[in-house]
């Protein structure tokens, strides 16, 4: 399994960016796929995530900035971030929670993660 992920880049603070991210591979049920980040020196935290059935979490400091959706794309998501500060500068990861068969072996895995990637707002 794998997780590819694109978009972030650079953006003035009150800009928009949209990170998309697929995963690919022997993957059964995608139970929810989701971003945190994480900044230098913090935490990683809870960006966005949807599941399987539509339901969605953000982070506290999302505040209605951000919107995360599922493509028509098979086990992909999106997340459109609006109004960004520079508070949002982070490596952002996409990361998911799916079932996948290896060797004849059906197993669930929360830790699927991408390669992260960076947005940085400048003020």
């Amino acid at each position: 399994v794998q997780l590819q992920a694109s978009g972030g880049g650079l953006v003035h603070a009150g800009g928009s960016l949209r990170l998309s991210c697929a995963a690919s591979g022997n993957i059964l049920n995608v139970v929810e796929m989701g971003w945190y980040r994480q900044a230098p020196g913090k935490e990683r935290e809870l960006v966005a995530s949807i599941s399987s059935d539509g339901a969605v979490k953000y982070g506290d400091f999302v505040r209605g900035r951000f919107s995360i959706s599922k493509p028509d794309v098979t086990h992909a998501v999106v997340l459109d971030m609006n109004a960004l500060r520079p508070e949002d500068t982070a490596v952002y990861f996409c990361n998911a929670d799916l079932v996948s068969w290896a060797d004849h072996e059906i197993s669930r895995s929360k830790d699927w993660w991408g390669q992260g990637t960076q947005v940085t707002v400048s003020s």
